[in-house]
This record gives C-alpha cells, structure tokens and sequence, in this order.
C-alpha cells in the first residue's frame, strides 16, 4: 500500500492545481481521477473545447457576414465542420498533454480509476491499469471531483437527441434546429457556436431573464444584440417535456431523415411547441460526489448535496478537505483553482488565500458579458446608496477601429467613500477586462484610483478608466 502527505481525488482546475501546489511545497502527492488525461470536465469537455468552437465559429461569422465591410473580399465561405472539431479536439490534447507534463516534472504519483473511501485516511482507486484496483494512505485527503450536468427527470439524457455540454461540443452535424434549455453562459455559448454555424437556435429560460445574476440594462442590451445575430430568446417559459417524432415523420437532412421532435413549454398559462433535432438541456450542475463513499469517511453533506466545509474548506472529518464545484460557492474552474491552492498552502501549515467575494463571472459570447461583485440593481435592492459610472464602447477609440462598439463599462461605487462594490462589463473582451477591476477591488480600490490610473491608447481598457471618472462624473470622452 502506498503512503502521501496528500491524495487529490479529482484532478480537474482544483484539483490539479491543488497537487501542483502542495509538490512545490515539499508534500508527497498523489492526483486520482477517473478519466485517462488530467484536466477534469474545464480542460476536456468543458471550458476549453468549448472556447475553441467559439473562437473557430467567430472566424467563421466574420468572413461570411463582416469581411467585405473591412475590404476583404472572399469566394463562397462554408463550414468544414470535421476540420474544425478536429483542431477543438487538437486544442484539448495540447492542453492535457501540457499538464501530464507538469505532474512528471513535479514528482506526482498520477492514477486513473474511479476512488472510493475505504476510511477517513484510505481510499481505493478501482481499476488502475495494469494492476487492478489500488489503496492509497494518506494523512490528507482534498475531494475536488467537481460536478455534473443536471438532468432533467422528465427529459433524461441519451447523448442524441436531448444532450448535456459534453454531447454538444461534438455534434457530428449542424443542427437544422437547436433548442437551448437555459439561458445561462454554457447554453448561450454552445447556442452561439451552433447558431453561427448555420443551426436555428431558440433559447428557452424559466426565468424572466437569461444571465439572471446581471442587471437588467446589462441583459436588455446583451438580448439585443443576441437576437440581432439571430438567437430566438424565449423567456418565462417554463419546460413540460419533450415529444420525439417517428421516423415516418421526420424531415429530410442533407443526405438521410433525421428524426426530430418537440419541446413543449408553458408561459402565463399558454402552451408552447418548439421544433428540435437536438435540444440542449443547460440549466445548471450538480456537486458531483457519486460511488465516492463518503460515509466511511465520516464526511457529511448539505441539503444541496455538497460537502460540508468549514471557512478553510475542511469538511466534518479533520483531515478531509473539499474544494470547487463540490463545495457551496460558484461553479467557476478559477474559483475552484484558487479553493485548491489555498487548502495545499493550509496543509503545508502557510498562510491560503481566498477572497470569495471577488470571483468574476464570464460569458464569453461575441460580444461577452463579465461581473465582479455588487452589481447596480443588487446594490439598490439591499438600499445601498451607490454612484454609478458608465461609459460607452461606442466613443473609445480602439473599439471603433475595431468594429466591437457593441456594449459599455458599469463601476457601481459606495456614495461615501467611493469604493468600488462591483462592475459589469458587456463588450468584446469583457473577460479579459474584469480583472483590472477584481485587482483594484482586491485593495480596496475607489473609482477615483481606476480613473486615475494610466491607461495605454489606444485600448479597450480605457473604457473602464473612462467609466471610473464617470462615477464623479469626471469622463473626459463623454456628455
């Protein structure tokens, strides 16, 4: 039986950074995940396959309908969709590959199977190959083994027709019809990849908006430029099953019948019917704890079935920690890496780090939507007096030569003392962009320290330096 200062049962953004760590620390490390490449569901199904078709179907959207406006003049512009999954599929090898890379060099005990809980010390890791099933003893064990797609109990999975993520970075066709259930940043994504590609895309939300933790400005205009680009948005309604069609029924494909059906929904007591060959069930995931054994660990969950932690993320038995996705707080892979070096440094007896209050949120659509911390409308509720800065991407200058004008910068900052609360960001690069802002967050930063911060020109960046001074109203390239 093998003996580590620490196992990490997962070896996704948590988890792996967590091992990574705890090596550079002098821990004996062992990383268990029960699929063959490192990276869990972000780097292998998830985040970057995903971010790949994205930024492969951008290209496509630019050279079919926005190259002749910049003088460049191409024939006939089609889809070669095996070559463009292939380079996703590239993209995710190179990512993986890079991490086993990084294990070896750092002296990792890397396994793959499926662990259980022997004890609160002892953990089996089922069918590691060549040698059957293994124990492993450690004095510290960190569950990071993330989440899963939820499923609907009246629409289950088949990996066909009703698909989670996972089935939808992969389809083997353009879709005539897409049907997106949620109108969260996975199902917007993965309904804007397809809908570039040429699919009819409708997105179905039960609430009364889609990226419902953001504005309703923010959400108005972001919906906007959606359905300009052609999404269906259907929101209010809420899913009552879905009706396969036959086969006699189905309509032609490109060279076969493919069978098709339709999701039923309901709003404010009128039925809906909307036409499908794939629907997308998107409406959230779930702490994944499955066959772990938890019971034998002494380790309790909640009533959301995530495992209980303490405010340094160690669970109801001592020498177990949880991070990510398992655990209460966004499902966000940088959340869940700043979790796991956190606990590594905690273990090794360093002082961890974690500002939970600063987790930025991304949808990386074209244009994207970020957010960090307090927005307008959430401030308001709670009656917080703020001032608010915008500034529109329409009058920076880069963002014209650009053509992403699309979109504007929010600073949401306390009335008295100017500090800034939160920030959200609709426009091209979004993403990038937010973490000026956690940074100045970060050490309490106010709107006058972001406006007062140098800011090369010209970039998109000083939207938000622009913004910032909009909060005193001190914007120079505004009304």
């Amino acid at each position: 039986m093998d003996t580590f200062d620490l196992i990490v049962i997962g070896a996704g953004p948590g988890g792996y950074v967590c091992a990574f760590r705890a090596a550079q620390l002098g821990l004996k490390v062992a990383l268990v995940d029960k699929r063959p490449t490192l990276g869990g569901t972000c780097l292998n199904v998830g985040c970057i396959p995903s971010k790949a078709l994205l930024h492969s179907s951008e290209h496509f959207a630019f050279a079919q309908k926005h190259a002749a406006a910049h003088g460049i003049r191409l024939g006939s512009v089609e889809v070669d969709l095996p070559t463009l999954l292939k380079r996703k599929d590239a993209v995710v090898a190179k990512n993986v590959g890079g991490l086993a890379l990084l294990a070896k060099a750092r002296k990792i005990t890397v396994l793959t199977g499926e662990a259980k809980f022997i004890s609160p010390t002892e953990i089996e890791v089922g069918a590691v190959a060549p040698n059957g099933p293994q124990r492993l003893t450690a004095k510290h064990i960190v569950i990071a083994t993330g989440s899963a797609p939820v499923e609907l109990p009246f629409m289950k999975f088949d990996g066909t027709t009703v698909v989670s993520s996972d089935h939808a970075i992969a389809f083997p066709s353009v879709p005539k019809k897409l049907v997106v259930v949620g109108g969260g940043a996975i199902g917007l994504e993965l309904g804007s990849v397809w809908s570039r590609l040429g699919a009819d895309v409708t997105v179905v939300e039960f609430l009364p908006k889609i990226i419902a933790a953001y504005d309703d400005d923010i959400v108005r205009n972001f919906t906007r430029l959606l359905t300009k680009q052609g999404l269906k948005i259907e929101v209010g309604a809420k899913v009552t099953g879905f009706v396969r069609a036959s086969l006699d029924d189905a309509h032609a494909g490109a060279d076969k019948p493919r069978p098709y059906g339709k999701l039923l929904a309901e709003r404010d007591g009128q039925k809906l019917e909307f036409e499908a060959d794939k629907v997308l069930v998107a409406v959230g995931r779930r702490p994944y704890t499955d066959h772990l054994g938890l019971e034998k660990a002494g380790v309790e969950l909640d009533e959301k079935n995530r495992v209980k932690v303490d405010a340094h993320l160690r669970t109801t038995a001592k020498n177990i920690w949880a991070i990510g996705d398992v655990v209460a707080g966004p499902m966000l892979a940088h959340k869940a890496e700043e979790d796991g070096a956190a606990v590594a440094e905690w273990i090794a007896g360093k002082a961890g780090h974690i500002n939970w209050d600063l987790v930025p949120a991304i949808v990386y659509t074209h244009p994207e939507v970020a957010g960090v911390g307090l927005g307008e409308d959430a401030a308001k509720a709670a009656g917080r007096a703020v001032n608010v800065g915008r500034f529109n991407f329409a009058a920076n200058g880069r963002a014209i030569a650009a053509d992403a004008t699309d979109g504007y910068v929010k600073i949401i900052a306390d009335a008295k003392t100017d500090k800034i609360l939160g920030a959200q960001i609709l426009g091209a690069n979004a993403g990038e962009l937010i973490s000026e802002i956690v940074t100045h967050m970060e050490y309490g930063g106010s709107a006058e320290d972001l406006g007062r911060t140098i800011h090369a020109h010209p970039t998109m960046s000083e939207a938000l330096k622009e913004a910032g001074l909009a909060v005193s109203k001190s914007a120079i390239h505004a009304l």
